[in-house]
């Protein structure tokens, strides 16, 4: 039986939630209920949609919440965007090779679902 945690978006969400946890202990402490909280929010959400949506009984269920990941990671490659600029964080190009190949594994992965509806 194929799971979410067999998807590769799956997997690679999570290691983007590693790095982006690692990079936020380095932020100043009086960030840590402002953009330290809401990255790691928004890049926790990125492998939970994927797995709540893999859980749906619908295609068009599991579409949505692949749409609601893609977001969250938006919302990550923006708040990556604020800290180099607020100086907390230098020379995130890792991090953001990592977003940019997840957004096209998800947006192929979307198409691939579609294709089967």
């Amino acid at each position: 039986m194929v799971t979410h945690k067999d998807l590769d978006i799956w997997k690679m969400g999570l290691n983007l939630v590693e790095k982006v946890y690692r990079l936020t202990d380095k932020f100043p402490k009086e960030e840590q209920f402002g953009l330290t909280s809401q990255m790691r929010r928004a890049v926790v959400s990125i492998p939970s949609n994927i797995a709540e949506g893999a859980a749906r009984n619908s295609k068009r269920e599991f579409l949505q919440y692949l749409y609601i990941g893609l977001g969250s990671l938006s919302e990550v490659e923006t708040q990556l965007i604020i800290a180099d600029r607020l100086g907390y964080s230098n020379n995130n190009g890792d991090i953001s090779e990592d977003i940019e190949h997840l957004r096209r594994k998800l947006l192929n992965f979307i198409k691939h679902i579609k294709g089967k509806t």
